[in-house]
């Protein structure tokens, strides 16, 4: 195991993150006095994509389709079981508790509940500056520091000795922002940031770390389910299903020509603003329930529940979906997809 977190030169330097076939599985024992491992729950099953300097890529999917699940990966904070994390030229898979202890400096979270997120029992004062305590950062500057970050966000700076069920969920979620910069990252993980707030405080806080991101030059992996607020805030898209990322490009081209099958399903549930459009328009509903992580279907996951496979695929092309996985490849859409039949609809015309 590696002990040091050394730096390997790397030929992109607009490269801050590789992810190659990553995955995580938690282990499934038997009941009983004497535990046997009986199986597995494939919550992230060999994931592959870039992140660059300065890069949103949005992470979206159903619930349960593993997308904190690899944010906790990419932090360490649940190891993966496999693949490879090269982070800024390290790679954290190999790296003992100690020696990644230093790059967590580089990488932060910020949470999905900003109301279970901080503790209650601290000010906002401290809350935002035990990250540097923690590091042996703190200085005669970090009080500045500490009031500087809160302006940064949005916040008053002299509410800093106020507790957190003194402000609203919007002003907690930025608190926990504030937090997570005070270490000056250079990516940050935002978990379901703004999906346990009101829709009128969403756009604010989507326009904060739109606005942080171009100041610090930060790179974002943005989890959420709601496409919408993907779509305005990422520069790319990567849809997981059952623990794989089924379709990845860039935003516009995501949203303009969607190509797998539940990529489409997904951008249909999207009103459209235009009342005749909307009524006029076909909703691609999917049938059955999500398949369970410890014993997916075989072949192609989504296939289940594929309006493709059961309506337009002749015996022999559903055989090929039944045994062979697709591969995550350019299949001439312009961009990488996941189905052996992919074709391009433009959902949202």
């Amino acid at each position: 195991m590696t002990t040091t977190a050394e730096r390997t030169p790397g030929p992109d330097d607009d490269l801050i993150m590789k992810v190659t076939d990553v995955e995580k599985y938690f282990p499934i024992m038997s009941k009983g006095v004497i535990r046997h491992h009986v199986g597995d729950v494939k919550a992230v099953d060999g994931i592959s994509f870039n992140l660059r300097r300065n890069e949103t890529l949005g992470l979206v999917g159903e619930s349960g389709c593993g997308k904190s699940t690899t944010g906790r990966a990419l932090l360490h904070l649940q190891p993966a079981t496999a693949g490879s994390i090269v982070f800024d030229g390290h790679e954290l898979t190999t790296l003992s508790q100690r020696a990644m202890r230093p790059l967590r400096r580089d990488i932060q979270i910020v949470f999905q509940d900003p109301y279970a997120s901080l503790d209650p029992r601290m000010p906002v004062n401290s809350i935002v500056g035990e990250a540097m305590r923690i590091h042996g950062l703190w200085n005669k500057e970090s009080t500045e520091r500490i009031r500087v970050l809160l302006g940064l966000v949005g916040l008053n700076p002299e509410h800093g000795n106020r507790f957190p069920h003194e402000f609203s969920g919007g002003q907690r979620q930025r608190i926990g922002i504030a937090r997570a910069l005070a270490l000056e990252p250079k990516v940050l993980v935002l978990d379901e940031p703004v999906s346990a707030l009101d829709v009128s405080i969403q756009a604010g806080v989507i326009n904060l770390l739109e606005d942080l991101k171009n100041r610090l030059g930060l790179a974002y992996i943005f989890i959420a389910h709601d496409l919408s607020v993907v779509r305005h805030i990422s520069d790319r898209v990567a849809v997981m299903y059952l623990g794989k990322i089924v379709e990845i490009a860039d935003t516009s081209e995501l949203f303009e020509r969607p190509a797998h099958p539940y990529t489409q399903s997904l951008l249909s549930a999207i009103p459209l603003p235009d009342p005749r459009r909307e009524r006029a328009r076909e909703r691609i509903l999917l049938t059955g329930d999500v398949p369970s992580p410890a014993n997916p279907p075989s072949g192609c996951r989504f296939r289940t529940r594929c309006p493709k496979f059961a309506n337009q695929l002749d015996d022999s092309q559903r055989e090929q979906c039944v045994n062979e996985i697709p591969a995550l490849d350019d299949r001439g859409m312009g961009h990488d997809v996941a189905c052996h039949y992919a074709e391009v609809v433009d959902i949202l015309a």
